[in-house]
């Protein structure tokens, strides 16, 4: 069967790709500003090989989903293998073209920078690979806060500078909550669906009214830990730039709060509303690390 460009990339959910690109562009933003010795090239080069990992993991995602019954005709989300636009062995194997595509570029970029690289390859495509069994048991959230924020950070400061400097986590926090966020939404909205499925995820531990309150948190404590970030001295004043996001994050907090009320179709779209919140937020702090640089 034959596909458009716009089905492909219906497949691949580039919306989503935010919560893997802005980590990287974070961390090469925040070595600047330190004053490390950076090669560019090889940060412009994870960049892309993550966002490829990332578009694998939602394929891979998806089709699992599918196979497990979580996804049917009356769910959310995509709909690539439920209304019948791809089958499922072709969003199989696109899944394994793509993470062999990531895996090469991976393979490549450590051929170039060091064999300590290669860990944080494998943690990337364990939590890739097990991210499906993961969020059926209630880890998802970790999963992806590892291979969002934790794995990407320090990858990138490894590739960019030749070494692992730890002091770039301090981002992971508001960057890697936004990104959890994405999934929580997610997760909050299709709790009756999942739980047709058989399946556990973190939001239906906690239940609605803590889910939806734990996602008010990941969008609103960002911010507070910028503000002690800037305090501390770890981040410069400009950082405070990242207050023009509040108002949309705050938008996305009460619509999770109608979900209390209204149900899930409050929410629908929020998943897309956070993965946007996090390209604002993300952009912000780049932006304001890279003024403190040139501007002092």
């Amino acid at each position: 069967m034959k596909h458009s460009f716009k089905e492909w990339m219906i497949a691949v959910r580039p919306w989503s790709f935010p919560a893997s690109a802005m980590p990287v562009l974070v961390t090469l933003a925040f070595l600047n500003y330190a004053g490390y010795e950076m090669n560019w090239w090889y940060g412009v080069w994870a960049l892309l090989n993550i966002i490829v990992f990332h578009a694998a993991g939602n394929t891979w995602s998806d089709y699992f989903d599918y196979k497990k019954g979580v996804d049917r005709e009356d769910t959310f989300g995509a709909k690539t293998l439920t209304d019948g636009m791809f089958t499922p062995k072709e969003i199989y194997r696109l899944s394994l073209g793509l993470l062999t595509v990531a895996l090469l570029g991976g393979i490549g970029l450590m051929l170039c920078t060091g064999l300590p690289l290669l860990y944080v390859g494998i943690g990337g495509m364990l939590c890739t690979l097990l991210y499906p069994m993961l969020k059926f048991n209630a880890l998802g959230d970790a999963d992806i806060f590892c291979a969002y924020a934790i794995l990407p950070m320090l990858g990138t400061s490894f590739v960019a500078t030749g070494a692992f400097h730890y002091e770039v986590l301090w981002n992971a926090i508001p960057v890697g909550l936004i990104t959890v966020g994405i999934l929580h939404a997610n997760n909050t909205r299709d709790m009756q669906h999942d739980k047709r499925a058989n399946i556990k995820t973190f939001a239906m531990l906690m239940g609605n009214k803590a889910s939806a309150y734990a996602y008010c948190f990941e969008m609103v404590f960002p911010f507070v830990w910028v503000i002690g970030c800037i305090v501390a001295g770890v981040l410069p004043y400009y950082s405070l730039l990242v207050l023009v996001a509040l108002m949309p994050a705050l938008k996305n907090a009460s619509m999770a709060i109608k979900f209390l009320k209204e149900g899930m179709t409050a929410i629908a779209n929020l998943d897309e509303m956070t993965a946007k919140l996090q390209l604002i937020f993300s952009l912000l702090l780049t932006i304001s690390l890279f003024v403190a640089y040139f501007i002092g």
